[in-house]
Order: C-alpha cells, then sequence, then structure tokens
C-alpha cells in the first residue's frame, strides 16, 4: 500500500486544471468522497468536484505535511493553499486538514473523507460572515 500511498501523494501535489482527469485512475469506479461541503459517489463526480475548484479559486494546490499507513487505509495531514477570486483577491491562503482514505486489493481509493475546520478555516476568511465569525468567537470565549 505505501506504493499507492506515494502515487496519491504525488497526484494531489502536482494537480492542475489539465490533470485532473488523472484522478479518476486513482480512485475505484463507485469510490465515496466526502468533505464539509461536498458529499458524492461515483469518480466522476468527485472528478466534478477538484474541476471546480479550479474555477472558484486562484491557484488551489496541496502540500501533504504526514502521513500514516496501516493496512488498507491512510491518513494524509495536508496543506491546502489558495487565492480567492472574488473577495481578498492576490491574499494567499492557507487551510490545514486531513484525509482518511481507504483503499481496495489495487491500491484504489474507495472511500475519500476530508477532515478540516470550515467555520475556522474558511468562513473567517470571508470578508462580511468572516468579521461575524470572529465576533461570535471573541463573545464565546469571554
Amino acid at each position: 500500500m505505501e506504493t499507492a500511498v506515494d502515487r496519491i501523494v504525488e497526484v494531489f501535489q502536482t494537480l492542475t486544471p489539465a490533470k485532473v482527469d488523472a484522478l479518476g485512475a486513482l480512485y475505484a469506479p463507485n469510490a465515496r468522497f466526502k468533505d464539509p461541503f461536498n458529499e458524492v459517489q461515483d469518480r466522476s463526480e468527485i472528478q466534478r468536484i477538484f474541476r471546480h475548484m479550479y474555477v472558484a479559486l486562484e491557484n488551489p494546490r496541496f502540500i501533504v505535511t504526514g502521513r500514516i499507513v496501516q493496512g488498507a487505509q491512510c491518513f494524509l495531514t495536508w496543506e491546502f493553499r489558495f487565492g480567492f477570486r472574488r473577495f481578498k483577491q492576490g491574499q494567499a491562503q492557507c487551510i490545514l486538514g486531513g484525509s482518511h482514505l481507504m483503499l481496495n486489493d489495487e491500491g484504489h481509493i474507495t472511500l475519500h473523507r476530508d477532515y478540516w475546520d470550515a467555520a475556522e478555516e474558511l468562513y473567517e476568511k470571508l470578508p462580511v460572515v468572516g468579521s461575524m465569525m470572529r465576533w461570535l468567537k471573541r463573545r464565546s470565549n469571554s
């Protein structure tokens, strides 16, 4: 499984709009994907999510910072770096998160579950919503 995980990490760290189709080779046909905003099944739906990422964000990229591999599963920690197209243009953003991956015997992903705090990592970075979220956070911590 280490070789499969090496391949997965390489594809995600070098992902570009032109390489989104290559994601299909990483996933089993009926693979499931879930993150704070999406829950889909089927590798074409997973590719659709990543295609949309390139439409919605400027220069998105993943940097894998750690991994734990145990049997047919692994957990990757990562930094997701990007810019907003509409808000804070030119300002680099970073979301810290992790991915739990379940692999089949061929090393294809059957389950991809991303974990990251949408409230802290994303909503607080948005202009209007962010100021409200930061205010609520300060109020709850007082």
